[in-house]
This record gives structure tokens, C-alpha cells and sequence, in this order.
């Protein structure tokens, strides 16, 4: 699989059980030599084989290598949150309580660190600790968010499973959690501390009850799943559009100015949303990347049909920043302004 295969597929790919998942890791991390521009994500990858393959160490030496380099990363509390995670399964828990306390004191703006690290705790039975991490998360990036993003679910909802297992009262994030769950058991019977039942049972109903829990939850998991990235539209900044198409001529006729670009990009968002699609973003290119993922698919730069692929590939990589922006955030296009003060008007 080459660095620009769909997330789709990679992750078909990596749950089945011929998988050498040591092997699988080398290999990304020979990509990431080949890519640096997309090392950090091929590297994330890498860890991830080694913690299933049970090489923990071998994973927090990834991570360690990534917090090393020179260049800036994109999630540098990503990175220590999942190498707090792994560190606490083989044993250094104080080291990783020291990492997680550094991630929320970092009070990143995205919701993966908030959810890795959250998740670590309850996993080791720090119940309190998971609620107020939960907790802390979504009061920093769901505060006046009438409609929380994709990305934000699980916030909400392990903290609701958290709250659950405490035995604390229904409070407003746990309404609005039980809003984004769209399954047929509810969140309050799948997070039912006292759910699973007894081995001695001779009940089919019984029976019945837990295997429609458990298809609830594989159902809720298939979902999750299903949309790994955004549905992302390509935005050239304008130093990189001018390069673009002077480099390519043919691709003029795809973008005859640069605010004829922006204008396309905020209407079609804007029509896209109208249709009922979901989980939109915006993504930004690169003339170097861009004449990359060309070489790797054998196909000239100047082919208007790779544009919609580069996109997509750029999505699956972790590239795009969703839309519409949060309330007060910066447009998606670069003018420096609001959202609601430039193309969101």
C-alpha cells in the first residue's frame, strides 16, 4: 500500500488477520523516509503496528522520534498523548501520568488528545480523573458549539460512558450526547455498568438482550468508522495557485482567477451542505505535493481528473480542517479575517 491509499482501505487492510504487523511497520517507516511531508502520519501508523504486535517499546521509540525532530508537528499532543497511552500498558505509569497532566495543561484544540488520554485513564480505573479530562475537553472546544463537530463525538460520548459508570445524574452534554448516538439501544443501556450478564444464565432472552447490545455497539463502531476523514474540497492558496497554473497551463481552465477559486469552493461547500452531506471540509495544496501524488500515479500534473484524488488523499491524510469553522475561528481560505467576516457572510 503506498502512502496515498484511502483510509478506507488501509483500514480493511490492517484488521485482517494476515497482517504482519511488524513488518507492515518497517515498511511505513521506509515510506516515511521516501515522504517527508507526510512522516509524521506514516509514522503515527507505524507506532500503532508495533502496539498491536506487542512491541510497546519499539512504538514509544517512534514517538519519541517524532517529539525529537527539528521539523513542527502537526499534532505534537496527538503524539504525547498516544505515547502516554502506550507507555502506561507496559508499566510506566508514572511516566505517562506526567505526560497526560503535560497534554491537558497544553489544552490542545482538537478533540484525538482530549479522547487518547481521557480513555487511558478510565482504561486503568481512574474513573474521577477520565470525567474531569473528559470534562475539561469539551469545555474548551464545545463551549457556544450548537452543533458539535464529527471529531467531537467521542468527547461526549466516553464522557457520558464515565459518567454512566460514576452513577451521576443526566446532565446537558449528556443530553446532547444521546442527541449524536444514533443507534437503536440507547447510551444509557450500552453504557450500563451492570450490562453484562450472568454466565450462568439458561434465559434466552438473556441472550437476546446482549447480542443486540453487542450489535448496537459494532454498529456504532462500523459507523464511526465509515467516514475516517472529511469530504474535503482543494483550496490553492493563491502563491501556490499562480504556481500551479503557470506550471500547467491546461489547469487555467479549472481556475481562471483566484477569486473565482475561492468563490467555487465556498459554493459548492455551501451546496454540498444543503444536500444533506455531512463532515465537509477544506483543504489546502501544494504544487510539490501535488506534482508527488502525480508521479506515484503515473498520470501528468496537468490531468484536471487527479485534482478531486489529490483532494481526497489529502483528506484521508489527516489534512483538512473542517467546515464550516467554528464560531469566531479564521476563514478556511487564508484572508486572516473571520469566517463570518469573509466567506461566511
Amino acid at each position: 500500500m503506498r502512502p496515498d491509499t484511502p483510509a478506507e482501505n488501509v483500514a480493511n487492510a490492517e484488521t485482517a488477520d494476515t497482517v504482519d504487523h511488524p513488518a507492515e511497520a518497517a515498511r511505513l517507516e521506509r515510506t516515511a523516509g521516501l515522504y517527508p511531508e507526510d512522516a509524521e502520519a506514516l509514522l503515527l501508523r507505524a507506532a500503532a503496528h508495533l502496539e498491536v504486535s506487542g512491541d510497546r517499546p519499539a512504538a514509544t521509540a517512534l514517538y519519541d522520534r517524532l517529539l525529537s525532530s527539528s521539523g513542527t508537528l502537526e499534532t505534537p499532543s496527538l503524539v504525547r498523548a498516544l505515547k502516554a497511552a502506550n507507555l502506561w500498558e507496559y508499566g510506566h505509569e508514572a511516566e505517562a501520568r506526567a505526560i497526560i497532566d503535560g497534554v491537558r495543561l497544553a489544552a490542545p484544540r482538537d478533540a484525538a488528545p482530549w479522547v487518547i488520554v481521557a480513555e487511558a485513564l478510565e482504561a486503568h480505573d481512574e474513573l474521577e480523573a477520565a470525567h474531569d479530562t473528559f470534562t475539561e475537553g469539551a469545555q474548551r472546544l464545545l463551549a457556544d458549539v450548537a452543533d458539535p463537530p464529527y471529531a467531537t463525538h467521542p468527547l461526549l460520548i466516553g464522557r457520558h460512558r464515565v459518567r454512566r459508570m460514576l452513577g451521576l445524574p443526566h446532565d446537558d452534554w449528556d443530553a446532547r450526547a444521546d442527541t449524536l448516538h444514533s443507534m437503536p439501544v440507547s447510551l444509557d443501556e450500552l453504557h450500563d455498568p451492570g450490562r453484562v450478564w450472568s454466565l450462568g444464565s439458561d434465559d434466552p432472552a438473556d441472550l437476546q438482550a446482549e447480542i443486540a447490545r453487542l450489535r448496537a455497539e459494532l454498529g456504532a463502531y462500523r459507523e464511526a468508522l465509515s467516514r475516517p476523514f472529511p469530504v474535503a474540497l482543494l483550496h490553492w492558496p493563491a502563491d501556490e495557485l499562480t504556481e500551479l497554473v503557470e506550471a500547467y497551463p491546461p489547469l487555467a481552465e479549472e481556475y481562471p482567477s483566484y477569486s473565482a477559486h475561492l468563490t467555487a469552493v465556498e459554493t459548492a461547500l455551501r451546496e454540498l451542505a444543503a444536500s444533506g452531506t455531512l463532515n465537509l471540509g477544506v483543504v489546502p495544496g501544494t504544487v510539490p505535493s501535488y506534482e508527488a501524488f502525480a508521479a506515484s500515479e503515473g498520470t501528468s500534473p496537468s490531468d484536471p481528473s487527479l485534482l478531486p484524488q489529490y483532494a481526497t488523499v489529502l483528506a484521508a491524510r489527516g489534512r483538512a480542517a473542517a467546515w464550516p469553522p467554528e464560531r469566531g475561528a479564521g476563514c478556511w481560505c487564508g484572508s486572516g479575517r473571520s469566517y463570518g467576516e469573509c466567506h461566511g457572510r
